[in-house]
Formats: structure tokens, C-alpha cells, sequence
């Protein structure tokens, strides 16, 4: 990844785009990463991958609504050392 200050951003912005097509830029500001600079397939991807953690998210949730509903009072008592306990007795 290509590192470049604020300054230099300024004054390279046209050389900084294209080599964006290549690989990321990250653009500092007082040492610090400001901004980064990518291609527009990579944003894409980016975009993608947030969509599907969001969807996963969101159904592991509900996932998760579904299995406390579902559990008997009896597994609320249970500690994470009995659970542990039962999955080595389970294999």
C-alpha cells in the first residue's frame, strides 16, 4: 500500500488516482492515516462484504431470539462450565 502525506496528496492528486487502480492509497495527515484512496472495484467489494456481515448479523440475531425461546428453563441455570462439561461428554 502506497503512503502518502496530505501535501503530497495536494500535489499528486491525477498520479494518485491512477495508482489507486493498482492498490490502495492511504493519505497521512500529521503521521496519522486521513483517508485512504481505492479503486472503484475495490470499494465495491468493500461495500459488499459490510452488506453481508450486516445480513449475518442480523440473522444470527435473530437466529439467536429463536434459540432463547426455544430453551428450556432448566438450560438458563446451566453455567459455561457445564456446558463445556457436556460437549466433552457429547463427543
Amino acid at each position: 500500500m502506497i503512503t502518502v502525506t496530505s501535501v503530497e496528496a495536494q500535489n499528486k492528486f491525477g498520479q494518485l488516482l491512477d495508482k489507486a487502480q493498482r492498490e490502495p492509497v492511504t493519505i497521512t495527515r500529521h503521521g496519522r492515516p486521513a483517508a485512504f484512496i481505492v479503486s472503484p472495484q475495490d470499494m465495491d467489494e468493500l461495500l459488499d462484504a459490510r452488506r453481508k456481515r450486516s445480513k449475518t448479523v442480523t440473522e444470527f440475531e435473530a437466529w439467536s431470539r429463536r434459540a432463547a425461546e426455544a430453551a428450556s428453563p432448566d438450560a438458563a441455570k446451566l453455567t459455561e462450565q457445564d456446558i463445556v462439561r457436556l460437549v466433552k461428554e457429547s463427543r
